[in-house]
Formats: structure tokens, C-alpha cells, sequence
């Protein structure tokens, strides 16, 4: 049931906001479109926004960090995503599985587990209302 349930929440998310869909910054081979954006009515000052990321093959994102203010819920919806938050350890998530980010945490590595097949993710964002980058690189 749960796993029907995210589906629905993920499927809900790539329908209710590709007609609004633009995208941002990725890297190599990757594609990072905000496809959702609500401001939290109960919670003022604060808005859910869902980014899909689509990698293709061998591709990934640059090391990054996230605003202060963002907790970040990811579901790989298709193929498998390697993931490293923090200094812990580099975890293969596939299809149906899902991590968090807290605020403050530095995404080291997320990138495609297929050198063959592509792969996405959806991550939801709550995050103040008035943030509008979702993404700062981590400086070498």
C-alpha cells in the first residue's frame, strides 16, 4: 500500500507540473526540471517543490549543497541512483526506494548506477517560499 501510495504522490507530481516545467542547472548528461511548486497553506512561509532529475547514461550531478532551509525527500522512480549524503557511505537506491536530505547536509555524489540505461529521480523540497535556487555547488 505504501509503495502504491508513493507512486500516486510521485505520478501526481510529473502530471500536476510539466506545464509549468523549467529546468535548471544539472551535470554531465543530466536534466533537472522544477515540475511542482505549492506554498504550504498551513505552514506560511513555506512551499513544496518537486524536481525530477533524469540522468542519462553514466551521467550525474556535480557535488552539491542545498539551501539551509530544505529537507529534501528523493524516490528514484526508474533505473538506480548512486548517492552519497554527508561522509556516509555511497548508497545504490533503484526504482520504488527513497532517501532524505536535512538542512545543511552536502550531497557528495548522485549519479546514474547504469554506465547503459538512463534514470530518474523525484525530489520533493520543502523549502522557504521565497527560496528560488534549490542547488549550490560545493567549491574543491
Amino acid at each position: 500500500m505504501i509503495k502504491l501510495s508513493l507512486a500516486a504522490f510521485a505520478a501526481f507530481f510529473l502530471i500536476a507540473g510539466t506545464a509549468g516545467a523549467h529546468d535548471t542547472s544539472g551535470g554531465s548528461a543530466s536534466k533537472v526540471t522544477l515540475v511542482y511548486e505549492h506554498e504550504l497553506p498551513n505552514v506560511p512561509g513555506k512551499s513544496m517543490k518537486g524536481v525530477l532529475v533524469e540522468y542519462g547514461p553514466g551521467g550525474f550531478s556535480d557535488a552539491h549543497t542545498h539551501p539551509d532551509s530544505a529537507f529534501i525527500y528523493a524516490t528514484v522512480l526508474e533505473g538506480s541512483v548512486l548517492s552519497q549524503v554527508n561522509e556516509g557511505p555511497v548508497t545504490e537506491y533503484k526504482a520504488g526506494e527513497s532517501f532524505s536530505e536535512y538542512p545543511g547536509d552536502r550531497h557528495g555524489v548522485s549519479k546514474n548506477g547504469s554506465d547503459t540505461k538512463p534514470a530518474k529521480l523525484l525530489a520533493v523540497f520543502v523549502v522557504d517560499t521565497a527560496q528560488t535556487e534549490l542547488t549550490y555547488p560545493i567549491k574543491k
